[in-house]
């Protein structure tokens, strides 16, 4: 199965980074999956430590996955990583095995540590259809950009019919962005 969730890792400096993904589930392991050219791939090299934040509100993914954003968050309890102070629980995570030949690399992680912090109440039909658009905005150099933008229009109508006032904003950013691109994709002015 796959979660979605924020994965925090820091770099030798202890500088931290924060990276929308789905990964793995699994109880006792978790697999992360990031492309070889991001900020996560490298620092899950350099440290072998990260930490998966399961959050509730859809804003930290946006923007995560279209800035390099710096939330608030505190020191993790076994691993070297952050702990987003919005996270509703989260696992700490220790690389057992890494597989980095492929564009998108397999880091088997032992799950070492579990807080919790509040209930997560689940996410209603407009926050899933900000996450799924969200996952889109980040393949716009990969998907033809036409497809991701009929995809918009289809999950726009869920997002008009039961999104409060944050997943609006999201999706408005969201929306903005992918716009930029296909304009930018197709040499005209964004």
């Amino acid at each position: 199965m796959i979660v979605e969730g924020i994965v925090t890792t820091l770099d030798r400096e202890g500088r931290a980074n924060f990276a929308p993904m789905g990964v793995e589930w699994g109880i006792t392991e978790i697999v992360l999956k990031p492309f070889r050219d991001t900020t996560t791939f490298r620092n899950l090299l350099e440290t072998g430590d990260a930490v998966l934040n399961l959050v509730d509100q859809v804003s930290y993914f946006v923007q995560g996955a279209l800035t390099s954003p710096s939330f608030a968050s505190h020191a993790a309890s076994v691993v070297t990583g952050a702990v987003m102070d919005a996270a509703c629980s989260w696992r700490e995570l220790r690389v057992q095995q890494a597989e980095t030949t492929e564009a998108r690399a397999r880091f088997r992680c032992a799950v070492v540590h579990s807080g919790f912090q509040r209930e997560f109440i689940g996410y209603n039909r407009a926050r899933a259809a900000v996450i799924e658009a969200t996952i889109l905005a980040t393949r716009t150099r990969i998907l033809p950009v036409d497809d991701i933008l009929a995809e918009y229009r289809r999950l726009q109508v869920i997002v008009d019919k039961t999104a409060g006032p944050a997943e609006r904003e999201a999706m408005e950013t969201l929306t903005q962005f992918v716009q930029k691109e296909a304009a930018s994709i197709r040499g005209g002015p964004s």
